[in-house]
Order: C-alpha cells, then sequence, then structure tokens
C-alpha cells in the first residue's frame, strides 16, 4: 500500500498550500483539452505528485488527471482529444480562409 498523500504532507496547513487546493476542483476533471493541459501544469509545481499518481493508481481512479497525468475511463492517456469526429479530408487552408477568391 503506498503513502497516502495527507500522511507524506504531515500537517493540515501544508495540505491546503497544494496547487489542486488553490483552484476550483472542476479544473481536474474538465472537458476541453486546454483545461486539462492547465490542470496537469498545477500538477508539475506539486510536491506530492508522485504520491499522488501512486494513489491514484492504486484506486484504479476512473477518470481525471492526477499526479499530472491524464486518466481516461482507468486507463493514464497522453492528452485528451477534443470531442468530435476528426475530419475525413485534409483541409486546404487557402480555400477554407477564402484566401483563393477574387476580391
Amino acid at each position: 500500500m503506498t503513502v497516502s498523500v495527507l500522511e507524506s504532507l504531515g500537517s493540515a496547513q501544508e495540505l491546503d498550500k497544494l496547487p489542486c487546493r488553490q483552484v476550483d476542483p472542476e479544473v481536474f476533471f474538465a472537458e476541453s483539452p486546454a483545461d486539462v493541459e492547465s490542470a496537469k501544469a498545477l500538477c508539475k509545481e506539486c510536491p506530492v505528485v508522485a504520491e499522488c499518481l501512486a494513489g491514484a493508481l492504486e484506486r484504479r481512479e476512473p477518470w481525471g488527471v492526477w499526479g499530472g497525468e491524464l486518466f481516461v475511463s482507468g486507463v493514464v492517456v497522453p492528452r485528451k482529444r477534443p470531442r468530435g469526429r476528426p475530419r475525413k479530408y485534409p483541409v486546404d487552408p487557402y480555400t477554407e480562409a477564402g484566401a483563393g477568391q477574387a476580391a
């Protein structure tokens, strides 16, 4: 069994100083890829990032950012994909922006 984050810190005052305690917890369960990356960046500054990740793996967290890693369906994934389907064909940036049209 891993050491809990609470045990590794030792006091409630130290716990309140953690980056995850200073922002809205919803950030760590965000839908947008930008918000997920923001949450992961907060974890980089955390003194207990390793303990947090170990605890999440042990508890088999189903989703969210834990210890600087993103969990989706209980599996660590490198980044969150945006909603929707990818394009079937690549987009020509000139055509889409209207750059090829005469004024």
